[in-house]
């Protein structure tokens, strides 16, 4: 058996609600990351989404590579986002229980990942439950220290652009590939994987409902899908 928590980033688009009801139909729990500037350009199906009961976690406010800012650059993205998402619950008079952190691009910060690590913990943000991974590289690579969710398998369906090269195929082959260059093979028997998604409108463009195929097909290959918990 294979399981895996689906986590998506980039909300809020216009696709949200149409994604999260499929998801819903397929009774599968998604985590989304929420980026500030998104949310506040695409209001409504952000408020569908926290209306919904999904958590809505801080993925910054406008996308930086946060490698390439100051610490006080990195925080003030931090804390614009969590500005945006706490008077999105409120509008939703809905209790924010819980705050995971996503860096973008899985950027840490670079000299300042300590600092953003501890900086992190000290502000209380909620670490995901990452206990059914047992992958060497992820203790290697120090993913189970850190508050921050990064993840085990990364769909890479945000590549499907005009003239790119990159095709639904593509990510269709990506996941049967049993040895890929980054994380683990996502239909080996026995794994568990933190999924990297997107909802993103341009890929909707490129393939129409991208997610019910791609969702789809994991299902049929016999992927459970778990809800988030948190340590």
């Amino acid at each position: 058996m294979i399981r895996a928590l689906l986590t998506i980033d980039d909300l809020a688009s216009g696709n949200t609600p149409a994604l999260l009801d499929y998801l819903k139909e397929k009774g599968i729990t998604p985590l989304l990351f929420a980026i500030g500037k998104a949310v506040e350009e695409n209001y409504e199906e952000a408020k569908y989404a926290v209306s919904s009961g999904l958590i809505l976690g801080n993925h910054s406010y406008s996308h930086p590579f946060f490698s390439q800012l100051t610490m006080d650059e990195a925080v003030r993205e931090i804390e614009s986002c969590e500005a945006v998402l706490d008077e999105l619950y409120r509008d939703c008079n809905t209790e924010r229980k819980y705050r995971p952190f996503r860096f973008p691009y899985g950027d840490k910060g670079g000299d300042n990942k300590a600092a953003l690590q501890a900086y992190l913990r000290e502000k209380g943000f909620d670490k995901v439950d990452d206990r059914q991974l047992v992958y060497p590289w992820w203790d290697e690579k120090g993913y189970r220290k850190d508050i921050d969710t990064y993840w085990s398998f990364d769909i890479e369906e945000y590549r499907i652009r005009e003239g790119s090269g990159f095709t639904l195929e593509s990510v269709m082959e990506k996941i049967h590939d049993p040895a890929p260059e980054e994380g683990a093979a996502m239909l080996a028997e026995g794994n568990r994987h933190i999924i990297l998604f997107h909802a993103h409108d341009d890929t909707d463009k490129m393939v129409p409902r991208y997610y019910e195929k791609i969702i789809g097909h994991l299902l049929e290959s016999g992927v459970e899908f778990i809800p988030p918990t948190f340590m």
